[in-house]
């Protein structure tokens, strides 16, 4: 392996149902112990409990809007300067922010109350697409950790 160039990124297939790789990759993160096809009935009820929900939008646009709205675009990294640790705010990728914002929906959706992961991620997808629920205050958190540390900027890595 080179240490030149850049490792070859990896790409997923498109959902077979909405032809999205989004949902896809939304998929794989909702999946546990390889059971892709219970993680991809919670996904596509996810969608038709948001349908009945919300009445006119679409599951898959409520899905867009909600991690659009979780997805932070910076983030604190810690750095050592001279004995003292700093958290320095980073921008953040394209990829990471997707990921991060997969991880913090399904992670509030998990630590719901509701009776099925189906109800649950419903919820949270609903809300996060408001711009309320858990991971967009996640979200928020993060923002305001990286203002308020934004004079490590300087740090930056």
């Amino acid at each position: 392996m080179s240490r030149n160039e850049a490792p070859e990124q990896r790409t997923t297939q498109p959902d077979p149902v909405y032809r999205d790789d989004m949902v896809s990759r939304f998929v794989n993160a909702i999946m546990r112990d390889g059971k892709k096809s219970l993680a991809r009935r919670i996904v596509y009820d996810t969608f038709d409990v948001i349908e009945e929900r919300t009445g006119e939008e679409e599951g898959l646009e409520v899905f867009k809007k909600a991690v659009n709205n979780a997805a932070p675009l910076v983030e604190v990294r810690s750095r050592r300067v001279g004995g003292a640790t700093y958290q320095v705010p980073t921008e953040v990728r394209p990829e990471r922010r997707i990921t991060l914002a997969f991880r913090w929906i399904i992670q509030y959706a998990r630590a719901r109350n509701e009776k099925s992961m189906v109800n649950r991620l419903a919820s949270e997808l609903v809300d996060a697409a408001r711009g309320e629920g858990g991971a967009v205050k996640k979200k928020d958190d993060t923002h305001r950790m990286a203002e308020s540390n934004k004079a490590f900027a300087h740090f930056q890595f």
